[in-house]
């Protein structure tokens, strides 16, 4: 009898583990008279973050060579990327009323996802630091902001971000699921995706708690070395229209710090005690989504160049047609 028992239970593991093909997402509600208005309002969040973000990249296109303009277009290219990982198959589901997504491409988002995520984490680290350099030594700015070394600090980043991710995926290759593989999320995310798994993910949490503290901690120390710097400096200066001219050089990049990391403690550090996964994934919504429709925006608004960047785009278009 309990050689039949454990024969049994062998085999109702194996049937629920291993041999997954596909995922369900939940999405935010599965209500069927919100689809149109979900659809509808997506899309067009999707549309303005495209077209922001290009108008963005476009603009300052002519003025690469400054270190500024040069930092500002990597951000816009991917929040593109960003948005285009996770809106479309979001999009796709709600129209067709197919939840399913396979396998590969959910490790596809989650690779994808992470690698934009902490690109821009680093991309703001970098933008600050430029904005020190700027206003605290600004003599030998355009001797330490040489293009050689722009260059080599997007492509650390590029690097980081992309080792990150490819660690985090190939670790999720490893492991087990059980059959109820449905995510309570519109897009797959690496936490949701570990709580599916039957097998230990203990050394999973361990690599994803220490990236996030590394990656977290260390980039947002950067930003607040920087701007205490700044800050510091700008007090120094005698005249109040000296020292809003300096604030105006950093405003921008201030204010999409804040509206970066807010949103990323919001939803991935106080969420997961107090709110329900559906409820964490419409609060997600303000981090994948929102955020970067917003930062064309921020950019344009608060920032001189970047407004007369658009100026000349704008009337350049419209004189040559």
């Amino acid at each position: 009898m309990s050689l039949f028992s454990s024969r049994l239970i062998n085999n109702m593991e194996s049937e629920n583990q291993t041999g997954v093909s596909e995922f369900l997402l939940l999405g935010l509600s599965e209500d069927p008279e919100l689809q149109p208005l979900l659809f509808g309002l997506f899309l067009s969040m999707y549309l303005v973050t495209v077209l922001g973000n290009l108008l963005i990249i476009l603009a300052v296109s002519s003025h690469l060579h400054t270190p500024m303009r040069f930092f500002l277009s990597h951000p816009s290219f991917v929040d593109i990327c960003f948005t285009s990982t996770i809106v479309p198959k979001m999009l796709v589901n709600i129209q067709t009323g197919n939840k399913v997504i396979t396998d590969a491409g959910c490790l596809t988002q989650v690779y994808f996802f992470m690698v934009c995520i902490c690109m821009d984490n680093l991309l703001l680290t970098i933008m600050a630091y430029d904005r020190y350099v700027a206003i605290c030594h600004p003599l030998y700015y355009a001797i330490i902001m040489n293009p050689r070394l722009c260059g080599l600090m997007i492509l650390f980043s590029l690097f980081i971000s992309i080792m990150n991710a490819l660690l985090h995926s190939l670790m999720v290759l490893h492991l087990s699921f059980c059959i109820d593989l449905k995510i309570p999320h519109f897009f797959c995310e690496l936490a949701q995706i570990l709580r599916l798994a039957c097998s230990d993910t203990l050394l999973n949490d361990i690599l994803m708690y220490l990236v996030t503290r590394l990656l977290g901690v260390g980039p947002l120390s950067g930003i607040i070395f920087s701007y205490t710097h700044i800050v510091s400096s700008i007090l120094r200066i005698p005249s109040i229209g000296g020292k809003y001219k300096a604030f105006s050089t950093f405003g921008s990049h201030l204010s999409v710090v804040f509206l970066f990391y807010g949103t990323c403690v919001g939803v991935y550090l106080s969420s997961a005690a107090t709110l329900s996964p559906r409820r964490r994934a419409v609060a997600s919504v303000m981090n994948t989504v929102v955020t970067p429709m917003v930062n064309p925006s921020v950019y344009s608004l608060r920032n001189r160049a970047i407004k007369g960047d658009l100026r000349t785009l704008i009337s350049g278009t419209f004189s040559f047609s």
